[in-house]
């Protein structure tokens, strides 16, 4: 099992969890998050719920971040990611350098 920290604008949003390898996913937004009207859904598809979003693939938003062409196969090749792990290059690569206002940080097992 693997868990990524997903923030929008620095605040942190909600969690992103990947069950068995290549998956079930699932998608759960934090409490105080959810809780504040002033903070938006951090995707049309993934509207602000207290449900917890389930997907048998990497959800479309998240899959998206990652880069694609060239620049991912430079990223897995200097990462040494298998190429068909979207969910370990997606937290190896989307905490800093990203397009928008989401960042995703890994939970590393110390972290729990």
């Amino acid at each position: 099992m693997r868990k990524g920290l997903v923030y929008c604008n620095k605040t942190l949003a909600g969690i992103l969890v990947e069950h068995d390898n290549q998956g079930p996913f699932t998608f759960t937004y934090n409490s105080d998050y959810f809780q504040n009207p002033k903070l938006r859904a951090i995707s049309l598809t993934l509207p602000k719920s207290q449900k917890e979003y389930r997907s048998e693939s990497l959800f479309p938003f998240f899959f998206n971040m990652i880069a694609e062409g060239v620049n991912k196969e430079l990223q897995e090749r200097k990462l040494h990611i298998d190429e068909n792990d979207s969910f370990g290059l997606l937290l190896a690569t989307a905490q800093y350098d990203t397009i928008g206002s989401v960042t995703i940080k890994p939970i590393e097992e110390d972290d729990k």
